[in-house]
């Protein structure tokens, strides 16, 4: 029974709290590792391995019980157990996103002025721009060489690396910076990270830059047009903490969304001869729509759909759209979780609480539900039914008051497909900002859910 009032923590037993501090201590361990979609995708591959998952391209025919991974262009993922009806019959899909608002290096990003050199950058997804300011950051991301070599890139995580930042404004000078809307005291184009400010001896001119173009060569084999084809990114450098004296919560960069990413994988590494196909896709680029070739509104879904019944001796495309059709889907995303210190954005008979459980959203969406799923009632019984035969703990959710705000998943890409689907996630506060903090309690609650859908969900 879902209630706006109820605090799960009162509702476990010690034995349970005590696992759920286990579970935690791999979720921070995660969060510290897999800052990037390429960093998460490696994980996901490294733990479905340990797990005895196989390629499913070196996979010659399908058989029921087999546990296979697929991998797309390094940042998208996904894992499956094969079930006991055929692969038409539909699956049971877990879909998270793995990307985070961040911000990325321009493809010209070296400039030198005042006797500093600096990264001109270009910031992905939605985020508040003054949280970016004045906080130690980390590079991380790859780089392609002309040649086709590749240089990965991950400075500013050891205790001994340096760090990057994006200098603010000191607040003797900032009156008319101040006295600007938040959303405009900060521009785009003024999130300049500063990189060094040695010269380089013997130089004229941009003695700075020309100190640092040497040591990305000497140091990290990368010359200046590198960057073009590069992949770049400026994350928080700080670590993933837990929170309060209580250690309930837990602090960090990129919950939203690789919350639902280490849950869901944890949950399918566990499931074991599912009636139905167990499915965990892990995708990209939700944070900017979905787009792009490793974004959901592309055909990821349907492909490995195809690839699957083919593997399976079922070429028939008719197949594949039926095997989508007969699907269940949880969007595995976050939910905001009310903020006392806010409460005018939000409304609490239907919004989702911090320790509440796993919230099941049934739209998103903004101005009336626009680009909303809105799962149908039919099923969002059976999930509701599911989760307390499991002691799954659930509230509902609801992403601010009416004209507010808003926002979207990936849950109306796979709707588009005529399955079945509903937002499910965790609750967090501070959602998009540089530390995004979470119950661990909710945590381990979407782990269970995720679990028990994927292993016998029946529709």
């Amino acid at each position: 029974m879902a209630e706006t009032s109820r605090n799960i923590w009162e509702e476990i037993s010690d034995t349970e709290i005590s696992v759920i501090d286990g579970f935690s201590k791999g979720y921070v361990d995660f969060l510290n590792q897999a800052k990037t979609e390429r960093e998460t995708v490696s994980f996901i591959l490294n733990e479905a391995q340990k797990a005895g998952f196989c390629d499913l391209k070196e996979v010659k025919e399908i058989k029921c019980g087999q546990k296979l991974f697929w991998t797309g262009k390094n940042k998208i993922a996904g894992l499956m157990i094969v079930g006991e009806k055929p692969l038409s019959e539909g699956m049971n899909m877990v879909v998270s996103h793995i990307d985070a608002p961040r911000i990325d290096l321009k493809p010209n990003p070296l400039y030198e002025s005042d006797n500093m050199a600096f990264f001109k950058t270009h910031y992905y997804g939605g985020i508040k721009k003054y949280q970016w300011l004045s906080i130690p950051l980390a590079l991380h991301g790859v780089v392609i060489k002309k040649d086709g070599r590749v240089v990965n890139i991950n400075i500013g995580e050891k205790e001994e690396d340096p760090v990057l930042t994006i200098a603010d404004l000191l607040p003797h000078l900032a009156k008319e910076q101040m006295e600007k809307k938040m959303g405009e005291a900060v521009k785009g184009e003024d999130l300049n990270a500063l990189i060094g400010s040695r010269p380089f001896k013997g130089e004229e001119k941009n003695k700075v830059k020309a100190y640092i173009k040497n040591l990305l060569k000497t140091r990290y084999d990368i010359d200046e047009d590198d960057f073009t084809s590069a992949e770049l990114q400026l994350v928080p450098a700080f670590k993933a903490k837990e929170v309060g004296f209580d250690q309930s919560m837990i602090g960090g960069y990129g919950q939203d969304d690789r919350v639902s990413a280490y849950t869901s994988l944890k949950a399918i590494l566990e499931v074991e001869k599912p009636e139905r196909t167990a499915l965990c896709l892990f995708v990209d680029k939700e944070e900017i729509g979905s787009t792009g070739n490793t974004g959901l509104q592309s055909l990821i879904i349907e492909n490995l759909t195809a690839f699957l019944l083919h593997r399976s001796g079922n070429d028939s495309y008719y197949m594949v759209r039926k095997a989508l059709a007969d699907s269940y889907a949880l969007s595995a995303d976050v939910n905001a979780a009310v903020d006392p210190n806010y409460p005018e954005v939000f409304e609490k008979m239907n919004c989702s609480f911090l320790s509440g459980g796993v919230v099941l959203t049934k739209y998103t969406g903004s101005r009336g539900k626009a680009e909303s799923n809105d799962a149908n009632p039919e099923f969002l019984a059976k999930v509701r039914g599911l989760f307390d035969d499991n002691q799954v703990l659930w509230q509902v959710g609801e992403l601010g008051k009416v004209d507010i705000g808003g926002g979207g998943t990936v849950a109306q890409y796979m709707a588009y497909y005529g399955m079945e689907v509903v937002d499910c996630g965790v609750a967090v506060l501070g959602m998009h900002s540089p530390f995004e903090v979470v119950s661990k309690a909710d945590v381990y609650m979407a782990y269970k859910g995720y679990k028990a859908f994927m292993q016998s969900f029946r529709g």
